[in-house]
């Protein structure tokens, strides 16, 4: 729906709300004309109910309105004396037009003093759990959203099984397009599995204004901007559109920003010709291939630093109930070799204490040559390992092309570590449009800025005009993993738009090792937990300061208590 759309929606509910209310209005004290003045009728309600003005605020805001209506429509009628339980469901279920029964058919009369505490436990309860979830609902859709790192694309900067904090603020928080969905949670309803929401009415794009621009370097959470799967994580070959606010939530680091000319060569970021420089807390990982004469042990690699690496054990002998013992630190299924089992396991490998309990004729393949993705600094680590013959940093030939690679046109031979130069679109700047430059940014021009385009011959037409340049509507950025070969990004799909921006990671509350693997392999990393994203230097923990101020603020709370008893 566009603006002009939605404001004569606005204006139709105001005629329904005046034609249903305004002889309650009268019966309250007011004025029948101000049951029609839009805002200021909803303001002049809050004091028929007895409730606080600020409620008005809250019926305009997508999602919480969704519960704030059915709130105020028992209100109004409780206010008039309707308090059973049926005349609660009849308002309900009938979206509030039960009012129109009550204003017009009876003979009711205003409870100016009306006691606004909840006549039964259940209605307390039902009282708090509403409150509880429309200020969760608040500060999950313009504050604070809790997000979790799920896969290894930032590592080691982020990793797998880092809870986040994203904030909606920094950017300025992004007003839900979406108006009819189910509060705090995105496409999905857990368990259920069923989707969240409701397509249709949209609103129209809008964003409250943020303190701050995005930032090269800056970690960003975004909606993805391809067209997304049905459940992210979950395999099917059904694709489905989704809305933007509703499309799944990647993280990546904004290595190009609006304005800037990107290019990549031999998997290094330049900007505006300059290698860009990451801050001190990135980590990035490449691809190696590290040999060793003697073998290529997984210790080794650890020790280097790297987290995603293969481990295979033979093992001989070996029964059912052994096998069934080990199956859960397999990473996929045993495979039967010449010298028994072959057990493939990820970096943890299959428990010495298990091994030892089973009794296990267990050893592991260290083969001469092995690949892990490690920083620069861990694989000058491997090359000092005296075991260790070579490390070698692997660089995609700029042979091997393929339309998955954006600009996903055959006239751009790129890949993950060839690419561009090229410019990233700023909002408001012409460029010059030809049919050299247009798979660039073809995808802007009808997915993210809603034209109809079309090639004759030479000529580039969008909505049916001719073209030779085009003026963006929009900033974009360049959103890259920082685990480069293991990074689905911008590489692949391309700029991001603004209006896909969700927020800012600021703070990691909780860090959990190995949160695929089954609860009762979580380890909780201590050394991450309460530890910001962003800054300078080694993260530092300030759960202990945490801690202290829980145990404070319980003392405290205790004293208050016994003092106000005496």
């Amino acid at each position: 729906m566009t603006f002009t759309q939605w404001f004569i929606f606005f204006l139709v509910l105001q005629v329904i709300h005046f034609l249903g209310t305004w002889k309650l209005y009268v019966k309250a004290g007011r004025k029948a004309w101000e049951a029609l003045i839009p805002v200021y009728n909803a303001v002049i309600l809050m004091k028929i109910i007895n409730r606080p003005w600020w409620w008005v605020i809250l019926l305009f805001l997508p999602i919480i309105n969704l519960i704030m209506f059915p709130v105020v429509w028992v209100e109004t009628i409780r206010s008039f004396g309707r308090n059973s339980t049926l005349d609660t469901w009849l308002v309900i279920l009938t979206l509030g037009f039960y009012i129109y029964y009550v204003n017009y058919a009876l003979d009711v009369k205003y409870i100016e003093e009306r006691d606004l505490k909840p006549r039964t436990a259940t209605g307390e309860w039902i009282s708090s759990i509403l409150f509880a979830v429309v200020a969760a609902t608040l500060v999950h859709t313009y504050f604070m959203q809790p997000y979790v790192i799920p896969t290894s694309s930032l590592e080691q900067t982020l990793l797998v099984g880092d809870f986040l904090f994203v904030s909606k603020f920094h950017y300025g928080a992004r007003v839900p397009m979406t108006t009819v969905a189910f509060p705090m949670v995105h496409d999905t309803i857990p368990v259920l599995k069923s989707r969240s929401y409701i397509k249709k009415p949209q609103l129209p794009y809008m964003r409250i204004p943020g303190f701050q621009k995005i930032k090269r370097n800056d970690i960003v959470v975004f909606s993805w901007p391809a067209d997304t799967v049905e459940r992210f994580f979950q395999y099917t070959d059904k694709r489905i559109r989704k809305p933007i606010d509703k499309k799944s939530n990647y993280v990546k680091r904004c290595v190009g920003i609006a304005g800037d000319s990107i290019e990549i060569r031999d998997g290094y970021v330049y900007i505006n010709g300059e290698r860009l420089v990451l801050s001190d807390r990135a980590k990035t990982q490449y691809t190696y291939l590290v040999k060793g004469s003697k073998g290529v042990s997984s210790t080794a690699l650890l020790d280097a630093g790297a987290r995603e690496i293969t481990r295979t054990y033979v093992a001989s002998g070996m029964n059912q109930n052994q096998l069934d013992a080990v199956l859960p630190y397999l990473s996929r299924n045993p495979e039967r070799v010449q010298n028994g089992i072959a057990l493939i396991t990820g970096k943890n490998g299959i428990p010495m204490n298990l091994v030892n309990k089973l009794r296990l004729n267990i050893s592991e393949i260290t083969n001469v040559e092995r690949e892990a993705t490690l920083t620069e600094e861990g694989a000058e680590k491997l090359r000092a390992n005296s075991s260790i013959d070579s490390v070698i940093r692997y660089i995609m030939p700029e042979s091997i092309t393929s339309t998955s690679f954006f600009p996903n046109d055959n006239a751009y031979q790129w890949n993950l570590d060839h690419m561009g130069p090229f410019y990233i679109p700023e909002k408001g700047k012409t460029i010059t449009l030809n049919l050299n430059n247009l798979p660039l940014y073809k995808k802007i021009i009808v997915e993210y800025e809603h034209n109809a385009l079309r090639v004759n011959g030479n000529q580039i037409y969008i909505n049916d005009q001719p073209v030779t340049e085009y003026t963006f509507q929009q900033d974009y950025y360049w959103m890259m993993g920082d685990n480069r070969h293991r990074s689905e990004d911008s590489r692949y799909w391309g700029f991001v738009p603004f209006d896909h921006v969700v927020g800012k990671p600021v703070f990691i509350w909780m860090s959990i090792e190995n949160i695929h693997d089954g609860i009762s392999n979580f380890k909780i990393r201590w050394d991450r937990v309460f530890t910001t994203v962003g800054g300078e230097g080694k993260p530092r923990s300030y759960f202990i300061y945490f801690v202290i101020a829980v145990v404070a603020w319980i003392i405290f709370s205790q004293f208050r208590k016994r003092k106000k008893a005496k």
